[in-house]
């Protein structure tokens, strides 16, 4: 008699509520014991979807049709109390963002014990206390961490103690839907090593969504392709990677090799149009003693000088000081000393004047998460208008013409199609477009990018790479683009800085420091990097 499956889907449909087209349409995959499957593909595919249909999570008057069953069992037919069962013994869940699974007024130890004492009420208290050290040594959490609240965790930290609560009840299936999208590249591959380790120990099968094909490459055997909603390609992974059949996963395969193998850009300096120098920017800390101040040196004494037309990376791991340099250029954070010219002329000081107000126009920042940096009350038109009348560049009637403009050049179109939108109507890529678009609206000469693509699938990370290229290319931009990915700075940037501690610690070509790190920060960043097989970057 055949072993019995742990997942399989058989011809299954899933439609929601109110919408004509199946969000998953004939999906039939198999997963057995101890199997490590990459669910791939772009934003709104149905990855997810397939996901909450697993752990019968899908809204309400959602249908599907086919086979669906998890250890024998079908989730949809499943009293609430055995789906719980299901939920936490049999299926574990790793989310994309693990605050939304934290409860913020519960400390580590009150997360685990929690769980614990839920699903084995017959342990004692010692057993209940030994479970939660084992599983924080399991993932790498230090014995402080246990009386520690979310707020106080690092993002690395915060994933450890979701792995942590996923692996407590032993699941015989982990789902992992894009467990390290928010990670640096060195905090990610110790969290996918803290997660394969368990998995391998318990025997348990993983599923990884993931859009990052050097990352399901690293951790998995066989990758199974979505688009639309359907599945288009399935098999090994070494085998998809090098001999990609369907126009999808040969377009999946294309954007990951923008960072494998290739050569950084190369641009003749043109003078320099921001200059930056000794630049300090401290947090102050709580400090017991009232007559004593206590200081983060997040920016500590950084010297760099961007040219027309030129893109710099600033790379470095988590808490290195990236995000906090684009914020102090942008004039959102306070400095401690240092200075920066634009064109010659300073442009954090003489705060509050117009001549201020101009120099700081041309110096705009393009967020992280889009959705996050737009008010949810405006629509689209009302967001690009919105700088112009602050600034006093346009009024109501005449700005139309100029935000039409500006959609159009971030390849929003037809940009009255937009118009009226609200943003969390766009998709993903939309949005980070939305956000540029803001920016350029006030025609800068320095554009500085915090993550612009942390939040986007490999082929709009693509998409948005390109558009920046052009933009830069037609308009002379400098560009500042902080990321934590050494391997798109080192394709997409003429020079790349590596900041560690608040110093910027090496510099040069990012395919140089690719292929000859000096510093051991540089090193982490390379060894950190998921790769593609060898015969995929050559395919």
């Amino acid at each position: 008699m055949e072993p019995m499956a742990l997942l399989r889907l058989d011809t299954l449909t899933i439609r929601y509520p109110h919408q004509r087209q199946p969000a998953l349409r004939n999906v039939s995959l198999v997963l057995e014991p101890g199997d490590r499957l990459a669910l791939v593909g772009p934003s709104g595919c149905g990855k997810s979807t397939l996901a909450r249909a697993i752990l019968g999570l899908l809204p309400q008057g959602s249908t599907g049709e086919g086979v669906l069953r998890v250890a024998g069992r079908d989730p949809r037919k499943l009293p609430p109390q055995h789906l719980r069962q299901l939920r936490g013994a049999t299926v574990g869940l790793v989310f994309q963002d693990p605050m939304t699974r934290l409860n913020p007024l519960l400390t580590t130890r009150d997360h685990l014990l929690d769980l614990l004492t839920a699903h084995r009420p017959h342990w004692s208290g010692g057993q209940y206390r030994q479970k939660a050290r084992d599983l924080l040594e399991q993932v790498d959490m230090p014995g402080r961490c246990l009386d520690q609240y979310p707020h106080q965790l690092s993002g690395g930290m915060r994933q450890r103690l979701g792995i942590a609560l996923t692996m407590a009840l032993e699941p015989q299936l982990v789902i992992a839907d894009e467990p390290t999208t928010s990670l640096d590249v060195v905090v990610a591959a110790q969290v996918m090593t803290a997660l394969s380790n368990l998995c391998k120990q318990q025997g348990a099968a993983l599923l990884l969504i993931t859009h990052d094909l050097a990352l399901a490459g690293s951790w998995c055997l066989r990758m199974a392709v979505l688009s639309e909603g359907q599945l288009v390609e399935t098999g090994p992974i070494q085998q998809l990677l090098a001999t990609p059949k369907t126009p999808l996963t040969r377009a999946l395969v294309a954007a990951a090799r923008l960072k494998e193998g290739q050569a950084s850009p190369r641009r003749a300096p043109t003078g320099p149009l921001l200059q930056v120098t000794g630049l300090r920017c401290w947090h102050a800390l709580p400090s017991p003693w009232p007559w004593r101040s206590h200081w983060l040196r997040a920016i500590d004494g950084i010297d760099l000088s961007l040219d027309a037309g030129e893109t710099i990376g600033i790379v470095g791991a988590s808490g290195c000081g990236k995000s906090t340099l684009c914020h102090a250029l942008a004039g959102l954070l306070p400095l401690r000393g240092g200075q920066v010219l634009l064109n010659g002329q300073a442009v954090l000081q003489g705060r509050g004047g117009r001549h201020h107000r101009q120099l700081r126009r041309r110096l705009q920042m393009v967020f992280q998460d889009p959705l996050a940096c737009f008010n949810p009350a405006m629509t689209v038109a009302e967001a690009l208008l919105d700088p112009l009348l602050i600034h006093g560049l346009a009024n109501r009637s005449g700005g139309r013409e100029k935000v039409l403009a500006t959609l159009a050049a971030v390849a929003l179109t037809p940009p009255e199609a937009f118009l009226d939108r609200l943003p969390r109507q766009l998709s993903g890529g939309q949005q980070q477009r939305l956000a540029i678009a803001r920016a350029l609206i006030l025609k800068p000469s320095v554009l500085l990018c915090d993550e612009p693509l942390a939040m986007l699938d490999a082929v709009t990370q693509k998409d948005m790479l390109e558009l920046l290229q052009d933009l830069q290319h037609r308009l002379g931009l400098g560009v500042i683009f902080v990321t934590h990915d050494l391997g798109i700075a080192a394709s997409f940037c003429h020079r790349v800085l590596v900041l560690s501690g608040g110093h910027v610690v090496e510099e040069g070509a990012g395919d140089v420091l690719l292929a000859h790190p000096c510093t051991r920060a540089t090193r982490q960043l390379v060894e950190a990097c998921p790769r593609l097989p060898r015969s995929a970057v050559g395919g």
